[in-house]
């Protein structure tokens, strides 16, 4: 809102009155005021999602919480259509190495380092932690710990650096449904 946006779509009423309301341009965001005075962007309208509850979940929001744990790289929130929402996690290898060698952990490689009951319980007590912030229904519940980076080449990451939620799901869709198998919710 504000002297900068458009007056409208030339010779397209109709249009113009489904984009500008009271001033404002809905451009598919989802944002917060800040002080009162400030639109802060905080997700993407069409990365929402709705458990089976009904409820809306903004993933990036959950996203973001969880990587200021030193020990997240990179996360992706899943849950469209279950019961409660789910995390494919991807450790900071370096850190958790890091953690690893402070515990005692013995490993041999990432993959056998991310299957440790040690490690495992470390991650859940991370999401505890992080999920405290959230209403019940956007917390997470299960999550699988992926055993390597989400990368550009690999498909996973946009040039930008952005996660491909898409190729990701059909990439990771065993372990996804691994998170609502068997599971109380």
């Amino acid at each position: 809102k504000g002297p900068s946006v458009m007056l409208g779509y030339y010779g397209k009423p109709e249009l113009t009155a489904e984009v500008i309301i009271e001033g404002w341009l809905h451009t598919g965001d989802i944002g917060e005021m800040v002080e009162g005075e400030y639109l802060k962007i905080t997700d993407r309208k069409k990365e929402m999602f709705k458990t089976s509850g009904g409820k809306y979940v903004a993933p990036s929001l959950l996203e973001n919480k969880f990587k200021e744990s030193p020990i997240i790289e990179q996360v992706m929130i899943v849950g469209d259509g279950q019961k409660f929402p789910g995390a494919l996690l991807v450790p900071n290898f370096d850190q958790l190495r890091k953690y690893c060698s402070h515990k005692k952990i013995d490993y041999t490689t990432d993959a056998e380092m991310i299957k440790n009951p040690s490690v495992m319980d470390k991650f859940r007590r991370v999401v505890e932690e992080k999920n405290e912030s959230f209403a019940q229904w956007e917390k997470v519940k299960q999550f699988q710990i992926m055993p390597c980076l989400w990368t550009i080449e690999g498909g996973e990451l946009t040039p930008t650096l952005k996660l491909k939620r898409k190729a990701i799901k059909e990439k990771y869709g065993k372990e996804i449904e691994d998170i609502y198998s068997n599971t109380k919710g």
